[in-house]
């Protein structure tokens, strides 16, 4: 919705120049791409001199400004801030993973407003009702411009880190099939509300692509659990069960076990043996597996 916002306030401030005179607008847009080499290097000198953009090489910065000021200046002839948008994507989707902040590509996209700003005033001051015709007309359209890339820029940002929490948990509790119809999922780490409706999606949806009947739930490697995270477990096992899965839980260690018999969880419903090799054995045993032993090995 903001970027929309912004298309249209862009589109007004510019028809609004275009309106008053066609030709000043494209003197306008002619001057600045007159001076496009001299007006980019002094924008990119005062970014080096501001100290933005320093995970960046020297190449990579000219290279980005380039492409910056030519969209920018073509919102300014055009109105549409589309292809300024899709830009802002596309580098924000470059940037970020080098660690470069929000207020880093707002600061440049406003360095970029006042340097042009002044070359427009350099260029008109001694007509000043015409500068202030100008001015009047690129100043709205300019700030517009940098809140859509601003928004663009913290739109995609937050996509990313979704994404990359996404990632990291789907890799910190992995559904693993162990034989047909068998499933487990090590849970390791702290284990909080968010992360447990996780892993009841993830094994809920394990469930149905495998067609698994039994579940091992290990949390040898989750350090405790909280009332919520206690019932949320109870909960994930009762999911499990409807959708025609039993469940096991191995692991428990003594301050988790006395954590759920002091909080009243409903033990009944949870299936638990003492590690994951003998929930394992269980396991094929419910499946139908015969379990045996190696001569020489000893028993858990």
């Amino acid at each position: 919705m903001h970027t929309d916002d912004s298309e249209v306030h862009v589109k007004r401030a510019v028809a609004d120049l275009s309106g008053q005179d066609d030709e000043l607008l494209s003197e306008l847009v002619a001057h600045l791409r007159e001076h496009r080499s001299k007006l980019r290097q002094q924008w990119a000198t005062r970014i080096h001199d501001t100290h933005l953009l320093e995970a960046m090489t020297l190449q990579e910065m000219a290279v980005e400004t380039t492409s910056v000021y030519d969209n920018y200046v073509e919102v300014l002839e055009t109105g549409s801030v589309e292809a300024l948008q899709h830009y802002a994507r596309d580098l924000s989707e470059r940037i970020i993973p080098r660690g470069v902040e929000t207020h880093e590509v707002v600061g440049i996209v406003l360095l970029l407003r006042d340097v042009l700003a002044r070359s427009l005033f350099e260029k008109y001051q001694g007509d000043l009702p015409l500068l202030n015709q100008v001015l009047d007309a690129y100043e709205p359209a300019a700030n517009r411009i940098a809140n859509t890339v601003a928004v663009s820029f913290v739109d995609e940002r937050e996509r990313v880190i979704r994404q990359q929490q996404d990632a990291l948990r789907e890799l910190s509790t992995p559904v693993l099939r162990v034989r047909e119809r068998l499933l487990i999922l090590p849970i390791i780490g702290v284990l909080d509300s968010e992360r447990a409706r996780q892993l009841t999606e993830q094994l809920l949806s394990g469930i149905r692509t495998h067609r698994a009947k039994v579940v091992v739930i290990d949390i040898t490697g989750a350090p405790e659990v909280d009332a919520t995270v206690a019932n949320h477990l109870v909960q994930t096992v009762d999911a499990c069960r409807l959708m025609g899965a039993g469940v096991i839980i191995t692991g428990l260690s003594p301050k988790i076990a006395q954590t759920l018999v002091t909080l009243g969880v409903d033990l009944s419903k949870i299936y638990t043996m003492g590690d994951l090799q003998g929930g394992l054995e269980e396991a094929e045993r419910l499946l139908g597996y015969a379990v045996t032993r190696e001569a020489g090995a000893t028993s858990s």
